[in-house]
C-alpha cells in the first residue's frame, strides 16, 4: 500500500508514519506535504497514492480546498486534534475520522475498513467527497474570559496569537494580553487563513502586524512585528516561500 501523508507538523507526520510501520511494514510512505499549494501540486506531480492520511487544517487553509483544484479520486483518512468539526459527517464522506493524538488501534481500524471496500465502496465514496469542499465560516470575534466575565474580541484587534508551557494567550494590537483556553491549533481553525497565519509552533501572527521580514543565515525568516513579543518568530525554511506569497496575496 502506498500513502501520502498530508500533515504541516513534524512530529505528527513522524508519529503517523511509526504507526503505519508497525501495523505493516510494507506500507510505502510516498511523501509528506504540509499545505493545500504543497499537496495539489505533489498530487499533480506524482504518481497516484492508494490512501491519503490528511490532516483537515493546514498551514494555508482548510484541506477541504484541494478539491477545489483538482479532482481527487484516492481515499482519505482525515486527521485533526479539532474535535469540533461535524464527526458524523466526515465519518460518513470518508473512510474515517481520527482525532489527535492518533491511537494506533483507530489508525488500525481504519485501514482494514479501506481494505475491506468493495468497487462499489470507493464509487460511493467518490460521489460524496465533494461536500467536504462547502465554503468554510471563519470567526470575527473571540472570547476571553477574565474572572467571571467574557470580553468580545475582534479579531482585527488582534496582533498574535502565542503558546508556551501550554498556556496560550492572544495579544492584541494596544499590546494587551490575555489568557485564552485553546490550543494554537483549535484556534487556527477558525481563523481566515488570508489574515492569520501559523508562522511556527509558538506563533499565529495577523498579516497586518507584520513590520518587516530578515532573511535569516540558514535562509529562515525572522518576522518582526509591530507590537511586542515575547521572543523571536521564525518561520522555517520549508516554509518561507508559502510565507512570503501569503504576505503578498490578499
Amino acid at each position: 500500500m502506498k500513502v501520502l501523508i498530508v500533515e504541516d507538523e513534524t512530529a505528527a507526520f513522524e508519529t503517523l508514519e511509526a504507526i503505519l510501520k508497525d501495523i505493516d511494514s510494507s506500507i510505502e510512505v510516498m511523501g509528506n506535504t504540509e499545505s493545500v499549494s504543497q499537496t495539489v501540486k505533489w498530487l499533480q506531480n506524482n504518481p497516484e497514492p492508494d490512501l491519503i492520511l490528511m490532516d483537515i487544517h493546514l498551514s494555508d487553509g482548510d484541506s477541504f480546498l484541494i478539491f477545489e483544484y483538482l479532482k481527487v479520486d484516492t481515499p482519505i483518512i482525515f486527521t485533526t486534534a479539532y474535535n469540533e468539526y461535524a464527526i458524523d459527517a466526515f465519518k460518513q464522506n470518508s473512510i474515517d475520522y481520527l482525532l489527535k493524538p492518533i491511537k494506533p488501534e483507530d489508525l488500525e481500524r481504519a485501514l482494514n475498513k479501506f481494505k475491506k471496500w468493495t468497487q462499489k465502496d470507493f464509487l460511493d465514496y467518490l460521489s460524496r467527497l465533494p461536500q467536504l469542499a462547502s465554503k468554510p465560516q471563519y470567526n470575527s470575534k473571540i472570547l476571553v474570559p477574565i474572572k467571571d466575565k467574557l470580553l468580545p474580541i475582534s479579531l482585527s484587534d488582534v496582533s498574535f496569537f502565542y503558546t508556551t508551557d501550554k498556556n496560550t494567550q492572544v495579544t492584541l494590537k494596544d499590546g494587551q494580553s490575555y489568557p485564552i483556553s485553546k490550543t494554537l491549533e483549535q484556534i487556527y481553525m477558525k481563523l481566515n487563513p488570508a489574515d492569520f497565519y501559523r508562522a511556527n509552533k509558538q506563533f499565529i501572527i495577523a498579516r497586518s502586524s507584520v513590520e518587516n521580514i530578515t532573511i535569516w543565515f540558514d535562509n529562515r525568516l525572522l518576522v518582526s512585528l509591530n507590537t511586542d513579543i515575547p521572543e523571536r518568530i521564525y518561520v522555517s525554511k520549508n516554509k518561507a516561500a508559502e510565507f512570503k506569497t501569503w504576505m503578498v496575496n490578499e
